[in-house]
């Protein structure tokens, strides 16, 4: 691992993701003393303003985002003095000449810039880095998504991207792998010897990854209609987790092995047909309702006109190798739903012969199930069969659960924000959880299919009402294989 950067360039700096996510994980690390000595953080937006000016800003979001027991008026006040203010368009030779001004003398330590704009800007804010003389080989980029909206877009951006910077240079990020859950994946797969033997088509029936959303649009009109719940949940945060799920065990714990088992993965997808979608996917959008005892207004209401766009979609996915061939994965994510979680749900197959009750009667016996949730709440249960306390001659079972409150057993521990770690390892230069060019582009290969198919069939949104999990259609999609969705 090379030297941290001591300076941190973010562009998209007045937005609402630097404004939630991005400062007060700086603040935080700055607070645990994990930034480097002389630290600066150049912040640059369109707008003009001054250093005070923003700062103060800065300030007034620490204050709303923050636990209320991590802000300390002295340590952000040592914060704002890290922070100078430079405003940038790209396109703007003059204004990248005066930003390389305020940089100047630091580009040997070591610069971290973040694009938290649009990915229309990617290309030419880094055209304007490197004329600006900005880029050196201690120079680092990350991204956030979406990265293209298909295939062929995402190719553009990474050639614009990488005409500038080598791939080792470059973190594209996905914030859910910041989070520490999905990181416990690796460790609940990779350091505990009773998992993994039986992670394959064996022991395993199928897998369900649910991301539920309560809220709609939410201010994000003009991103999301004509992107939808499949380019915008699916493509990335759910692929990814799929992928960490489904990948064969790497050599080591470092950015190459892990992604590479990562991307066989994903090219492993089973592509989808327009026959196959009618069968293996559902497209909903939800329309007025009720959630969490709010009525709701309809996507087309909220959009104040009629759209094609899915704000749900349900997917059975099938890994063609030979550690998942047979299993499907089930896949759904969507808005309006009726409670805010992301989960991941290993169902194993049943008991082969039940030694329990008499002349062949049931005896209650379940598959076993792992449930691992990601959000609101962080913890791993584990649904085993037991005994159940009495004298009857017959031994009668009950399932009973082994639960792993992630919170709890860290009580000690400070739960991080998820960018937090991503700062931190793009500033070390750590690509292990970030996102290879090949994930991406394997991912979209995928996605473009269902797409495609979806086109070719003329398959439209199903209605569902708010505060439901989607359209009837999605239930009907796992339980005609036998199975149901966890809730």
């Amino acid at each position: 691992m090379t030297e941290s950067s001591a300076t941190f360039l973010l562009f998209g700096a007045t937005g609402d993701l630097a404004r939630r996510m991005i400062f007060p994980s700086l603040y935080n690390l700055l607070a645990d003393g994990l930034l480097p000595d002389d630290f600066l953080i150049v912040a640059s937006a369109r707008s003009p303003m001054s250093d005070e000016g923003f700062r103060a800003d800065v300030d007034a979001a620490l204050r709303q985002f923050l636990a209320s027991d991590r802000y300390d008026a002295e340590t952000a006040a040592t914060f704002g003095q890290m922070i100078v203010y430079q405003p940038v368009e790209a396109g703007k030779a003059d204004q990248f000449t005066a930003l390389a001004e305020r940089i100047d003398g630091r580009l040997e330590r070591g610069l971290s810039v973040y694009l938290s704009t649009p990915p229309s800007l990617f290309a030419p804010t880094a055209q304007g880095l490197a004329e600006a003389g900005l880029i050196t080989p201690l120079t680092r980029i990350a991204m956030e998504k979406p990265i293209g909206k298909d295939l062929a877009s995402s190719k553009e951006v990474n050639d614009g991207i990488g005409a500038m910077f080598a791939e080792e240079q470059i973190f594209r990020v996905d914030h859910y792998l910041g989070k520490e859950t999905v990181q416990n994946l690796l460790a609940l797969r990779f350091g505990n010897v009773m998992f993994e033997p039986l992670w394959n088509a064996t022991a395993i029936d199928h897998v369900q990854i649910t991301v539920g959303e309560t809220v709609g649009l939410e201010g994000r009109v003009s991103y999301y209609d004509g992107v939808g719940a499949l380019r915008d949940m699916v493509q990335n945060h759910m692929l990814q987790i799929l992928s960490i799920i489904a990948m064969e065990p790497p050599a080591r714990m470092d950015p190459t092995a892990v992604r590479d088992e990562k991307v066989k993965a994903l090219r492993s997808l089973r592509p989808m047909t327009a026959e196959t979608v009618k069968t293996h996917s559902v497209r909903g959008q939800y329309t007025p309702g009720a959630v969490g005892g709010q009525i709701v207004t309809g996507y087309a209401d909220e959009l104040g006109q009629p759209s094609d766009t899915e704000t749900f979609v349900a997917l059975k996915a099938h890994i063609d190798n030979w550690r998942w061939q047979g299993v499907p994965f089930y896949l759904r994510t969507g808005k309006r739903m009726p409670a805010r979680q992301s989960e991941i749900m290993i169902q194993f197959k049943p008991v082969r012969h039940s030694i329990f009750g008499r002349d062949g009667h049931g005896t209650g016996l379940e598959p076993n199930t792992l449930i691992i949730r990601l959000q609101p709440e962080e913890y791993i249960r584990l649904l085993i069969m037991s005994k159940r306390p009495g004298l009857e001659r017959q031994v009668l079972l009950d399932e009973v659960t082994l639960d792993v409150s992630l919170t709890a057993a860290f009580a000690g521990q400070r739960r991080r924000i998820a960018y937090e770690r991503l700062i931190l390892d793009l500033l070390a230069g750590d690509q292990t959880l970030f996102v290879r060019r090949d994930e991406v582009e394997a991912q979209w290969a995928w996605i473009d299919s269902i797409i495609g198919g979806w086109k070719d069939a003329n398959m439209k949104p199903a209605a569902y009402s708010s505060g439901n999990w989607g359209p009837s259609s999605a239930i009907a999609l796992i339980e005609r294989d036998g199975a149901s969705w966890h809730e």
